[in-house]
């Protein structure tokens, strides 16, 4: 089994790495968002059919993003250390190939809108679907791409409350949460520009790395002051209890440790603090979850349950340190199969940590 994978993987590697499927935490960070937004719209009760659904069109929609962000940033790729072996790059993957890839997924994507039959719904996934288009060209005329990255990903606040109550629509709350999904991409898209921050001056793109300047982490600080407000903001309406406000205290720390890390803008330390991001995120969904999860199922089996599964992770995690295996790839890995990659992950190669 692991070599018939591995065979697979070595024929489409570089559609793989096109999308970035091996380098899941763009899926997480749009996946975060997008599941705080559904607990939040259906006060806990959200059917299991709609998160896979929603599951499927993140990985979807990011995989989309990345192949015509990859198009679009051809030409500057081969001038940034980071990206320089970029299959497109490379020539491993031609042009044509990357506008079609990118058309077929965002038509899957908006297949899985149709079931929801949401007329509200669907023009805000067009609206997305626009948006991650147009992204990395606004790196050449401003330097608010992280922004419009933002708006872009953030969409699945309102598309979640418009599937959960379609009579009553879009209600301020969900504005509020997407506003701050916004300005919490702005934050860890620009530790991630922050990497490249140096070449990017050189060959002219834009990004809110450049345009903060030395005020970069009284900005980055400012905006994730407003992201745990606008969290707080609807947690009173929502009258939520001690699992979320814990949560939230343990998502502060992991917030000033991230402006600890970006402090002295070396790369390495910045793309650190890019990838605590999922963390975060995730941290934020688990105070959502287990608030509605003791709310309404007490200390139930299902509770138990969920708590083995995100132990697993956390053993996985810890584990791919010792190992000095690929972390991030690992706890992606544990959010599917769970206990399972105890098991597996022992048995990692190590790479070099970055």
């Amino acid at each position: 089994m692991r070599y018939l994978v591995k065979r697979i993987y070595k024929r489409n590697e570089k559609y793989i790495v096109l999308v970035r499927l091996n380098k899941p935490i763009g899926i997480l960070l749009l996946l975060w968002p997008a599941l705080w937004a559904l607990w939040f719209a259906y006060d806990g009760e959200v059917n299991a059919k709609i998160v896979w659904v929603f599951i499927a069109g993140v990985v979807l929609t990011r995989s989309a993003g990345c192949a015509i962000n990859d198009f679009a940033d051809r030409k500057y790729d081969s001038r940034v250390e980071r990206t320089a072996n970029r299959p497109l790059v490379t020539g491993q993957v031609k042009p044509g190939e990357a506008i079609a890839i990118f058309v077929i997924l965002s038509l899957m994507a908006l297949t899985l809108v149709l079931v929801f039959l949401n007329t509200l719904c669907l023009y805000l996934s067009l609206i997305a679907a626009a948006l991650i288009f147009i992204y990395p060209f606004t790196k050449r005329f401003t330097h608010l791409p992280q922004a419009v990255l933002g708006a872009a990903f953030a969409m699945s606040v309102p598309m979640a409350y418009a599937i959960a109550d379609p009579d009553t629509g879009i209600v301020l709350e969900a504005w509020v949460l997407y506003i701050a999904v916004i300005f919490w991409t702005v934050v860890y898209d620009t530790m991630y520009a922050m990497v490249d921050k140096n070449d990017d001056v050189k060959v002219g793109i834009k990004s809110t790395a450049i345009l903060f300047g030395d005020m970069y982490i009284i900005i980055l600080g400012i905006l994730q002051a407003f992201v745990f407000l606008s969290l707080l903001f609807i947690s009173s309406d929502k009258d939520m209890g001690f699992p979320f406000y814990l949560a939230m205290g343990f998502a502060s720390l992991l917030a000033g440790y991230q402006l600890f890390l970006i402090s002295d803008q070396k790369p390495a330390r910045c793309f650190r603090a890019f990838l605590n991001n999922g963390w975060f995120g995730c941290v934020v969904f688990l105070g959502i979850y287990f608030n509605y999860l003791i709310e309404q199922e007490s200390y139930s089996v299902k509770f138990y349950s969920l708590l083995v599964y995100i132990s697993s992770i956390l053993l996985v995690y810890i584990i791919s340190i010792f190992k000095h295996s690929n972390r991030t790839v690992w706890v992606f890995i544990a959010c599917i199969i769970g206990p399972i990659a105890i098991i597996l992950v022992p048995f990692s190669k190590r790479v070099k940590q970055t």
